[in-house]
């Protein structure tokens, strides 16, 4: 069984872009929705350099963008995301954070230009809401799960992503995680900065969710074409209007990325692809579910593997 991923913020890396452009009708595909939403995001995903695509605005559509594309070429060039799905046949679709607009996509919940345009409001209120207070995450690398949420929570901190795999992302004030810095939790190995510009996930994206429910009440949501696992609760969502609710709720709710997979496991699954600019998800599968096949479609050249891995286990 083959489970279908798409990863979060903090996945891009200036240029990433740059070799799926060169594919059949990319380009004009990557155009159009350019047009749709108002930003070039040929121009963040080739010469933007690791600052401009950083900014929340900007990241958030271009992740959403390069795995609608990197799926349609798994998919051997379909028209939208959906189509290459249907013929990938998948056992379920999900992502991460930001990743989970993409995974609707995949479902057939939003079209692709639904989904970028929803995605880029959603990256402009959130940019607006980390604007008013300086505020940041961090990965935990290591530790006891319980004891790493206590000492966050003690901190004032929140566990913002709960990934499994040894991985929880705290999310607060730059003041709050500068105290982490000092006093890590006991079992904890490392502290890492975030490439995102806020707190997300978190009480501080509060506005964003009024922003965002707006946008949706514009949307006619179609019912999922594949099994959509949800980052709130890891639970299956049948509807299309359940869908779109838990996207507007999930920006200020922490993501359970743990309880997904083990959604995946009580699926069965025996392989997972990380759409394009894999490596995240992928890394935590190693982890959390050994057995399990992985491979991150990073570029056009990691297609034929990933089609060989789809003939296997879709």
């Amino acid at each position: 069984m083959l489970v279908l991923v798409a990863p979060g913020q903090g996945a891009q890396t200036p240029g990433f872009l740059t070799e799926w452009l060169d594919l059949p009708g990319a380009a004009d595909r990557v155009a159009a929705w350019s047009d749709a939403i108002g930003l070039d995001l040929a121009h963040y995903g080739t010469e933007a350099d690791a600052d401009a695509i950083r900014d929340t605005a900007v990241a958030q559509p271009l992740l959403v963008a390069a795995g609608l594309l990197s799926v349609s070429a798994l998919g051997a060039g379909a028209a939208d995301a959906a189509s290459a799905v249907a013929q990938i046949a998948p056992g379920a679709v999900a992502g991460h954070s930001v990743g989970e607009f993409t995974a609707a996509a995949f479902a057939g919940v939003l079209d692709d230009t639904a989904a970028l345009s929803l995605v880029r409001k959603r990256g402009l209120a959130m940019a607006d809401a980390a604007a008013v207070t300086e505020t940041g995450m961090a990965a935990l690398l290591g530790g006891d799960p319980d004891v790493t949420v206590a000492h966050l929570e003690k901190l004032g901190l929140t566990p913002a992503n709960i990934n499994g795999a040894g991985q929880i992302v705290a999310a607060g004030t730059k003041e709050q995680l500068a105290a982490l810095e000092a006093d890590k939790p006991q079992g904890v190995r490392r502290v890492v900065a975030l490439k995102v510009a806020g707190a997300f996930h978190t009480h501080h994206m509060g506005p964003a969710v009024d922003t965002l429910a707006k946008a949706a009440e514009d949307l006619t949501p179609g019912d999922p074409k594949a099994v959509y696992v949800s980052n709130k609760d890891g639970a299956t969502v049948a509807t299309g209007a359940g869908v779109l609710e838990r996207l507007v709720g999930q920006v200020a709710n922490p993501v359970r990325w743990d309880l997904c997979m083990e959604t995946f496991k009580e699926l069965g699954v025996t392989a997972l692809i990380e759409v394009c600019p894999g490596g995240t998800l992928t890394g935590l599968a190693k982890r959390a579910l050994p057995g399990v096949a992985t491979l991150a479609l990073k570029t056009p050249a990691d297609l034929d593997a990933a089609r060989a891995l789809v003939a296997e286990h879709a």
